[in-house]
């Protein structure tokens, strides 16, 4: 039984050199552009960065119980990842949010212990997130008994 959960959504957009390469973490970033040496970025020109995400989700998230699920949705596919949320966070950066396999935890960090990283992003997914045109809509969610 789930007794607190908050909800984010997230609105950003493809860009022709996301590449989804990187094998331990995965980013979203408010920038409008990425380059190549940018292989965890699946996202860009996002609505929020760490930083404005809600006071409720912040306070939910720097628990380690605290279980965080990131829903990527762009024309009919939908990627899930699953993680854990960190006593360590501060949830600060202005720019972007990272979602980490490992337990590093640094202002950007928004998610710790993933099952997934970039290069698990399905690459029938990848051509859309290259695409600048394309709405992605992302939701965060952090749940904790």
């Amino acid at each position: 039984m789930v007794n607190f959960q908050v909800r984010e959504i997230i609105l950003a957009r493809g860009h022709p050199n996301i590449t989804a390469k990187h094998k331990t973490t995965f980013e979203i970033t408010k920038d409008p552009y990425v380059t190549l040496r940018g292989d965890c970025i699946i996202a860009v020109s996002a609505s929020k960065a760490a930083y404005d995400l809600s006071w409720e989700f912040k306070q939910l998230v720097k628990n380690e119980d605290t279980i965080v699920i990131f829903r990527l949705e762009v024309e009919s596919f939908t990627w899930t990842v699953r993680g854990y949320g960190s006593e360590k966070m501060t949830l600060t950066d202005v720019r972007s949010m990272v979602f980490r396999k490992s337990q590093y935890v640094c202002p950007r960090t928004v998610m710790v212990k993933a099952d997934a990283s970039a290069c698990n992003v399905p690459r029938e997914i990848l051509p859309l997130l290259k695409n600048p045109d394309v709405v992605i809509r992302i939701t965060l969610e952090a749940l904790r008994q």
